[in-house]
């Protein structure tokens, strides 16, 4: 078994009823390298956790204005709306 040796061969695709030839491999038409994906689903998670920050600072900014102005203020004891409907009239004859 040791005197034996293993035959080396290359895994290369033949067309049946042809001469042998070398196919090239093709890729995907629009299939993106791992590489590209990869950066790409990088781009687009830091771009989503950016604005999540964003809004989370924005809403909390809003928030301390909006006590702060509760304190400066009066108390509102009551709130009542009414639909109004105004007429302008001219002159009676």
């Amino acid at each position: 078994m040791s005197e034996e040796r293993a035959e080396v061969v290359e895994g290369v695709p033949v067309l049946a009823g042809s001469e042998a030839r070398y196919v090239e491999p093709t890729r995907p038409t629009g299939a993106l390298s791992p590489l590209a994906a990869h950066t790409v689903a990088v781009v687009g998670v830091s771009a989503v956790a950016g604005a999540a920050a964003m809004a989370l600072v924005r809403r909390r900014k809003v928030r301390k204005m909006a006590r702060k102005r509760r304190r400066m203020l009066a108390p509102v004891l009551a709130s009542r709306s009414f639909l109004v409907d105004v007429h302008v009239l001219g002159e009676r004859k």
